[in-house]
């Protein structure tokens, strides 16, 4: 199946489990080239997912005028010693999980662009091998990221566990947009609830997803090594 068939499919997916929801569809482009990111492009899709910081700026020099109407999202672990190039390159971050993190993306976040968009990811499941701050720390965490003019909080984001129950999977999207309403509470501006990929994304959106992060249902399977 080619790449505009498999864009409208999904495209048909999301309205039937969203109905008039606006949903923001984030394209994972990770491992592909960026010929896979420019024809989607061309289709219409403006916001890519990219998980390494490298192979992103790779692709944003490669795609040349077009890398400037992407809104390009950093969905994969930040290390301290990547901030300077997610704060200068990226319009989002959905991967904020520590507080160490926070100062030096304000730091180096360019006065003449829009502060950087900002998601804490939550390790919702409590998995010991997955980054993501425990639910505890997300008030803590948001009002860090509140006391940076150059960075502006959206909302919550998460991985959970891949559990094989499709009721287990739901209960933890369930649980992320039950810590989102708490959070929105206290901060009406808050909009962005980043929860779903290629195989459960109708869930997460039936949960209240208002982003979701969708790669394989795209670009096909990856190697064994993504």
């Amino acid at each position: 199946m080619i790449l505009d068939t498999k864009f409208a499919n999904l495209q048909a997916r999301i309205r039937a489990a969203a109905g008039e929801r606006p949903i923001t569809l984030v394209a994972v482009s990770k491992l592909q080239p960026a010929s896979a990111v420019r024809e989607l492009h061309a289709l219409g899709q403006r916001v890519f997912g990219e998980n390494y910081v490298q192979e992103a700026l790779d692709k944003m020099r490669a795609l040349g005028a077009d890398s400037a109407n992407i809104d390009w999202h950093m969905i994969g672990p930040l290390q301290s010693n990547k901030c300077r190039e997610v704060a200068e390159n990226f319009d989002w971050l959905q991967t904020l999980d520590r507080a160490k993190l926070i100062a030096p993306l304000a730091k180096y976040r360019p006065t003449t662009r829009a502060p950087l968009n900002v998601l804490l990811q939550v390790n919702i499941d409590d998995e010991q091998s997955k980054a993501g701050a425990a639910a505890a720390a997300v008030a803590d965490l948001a009002a860090a990221v509140l006391a940076q003019p150059r960075l502006r909080l959206r909302g919550l984001m998460s991985i959970p566990r891949p559990w094989p129950e499709l009721t287990q999977r739901r209960a933890s999207f369930a649980r992320l947009r039950a810590l989102f309403v708490q959070l929105q509470q206290q901060l009406p501006d808050i909009d962005t609830l980043s929860m779903g990929m290629s195989e459960d994304f109708e869930l997460a959106l039936a949960e209240g997803a208002t982003m979701i992060r969708v790669g394989s249902a795209l670009f096909g399977a990856r190697s064994v090594h993504d």
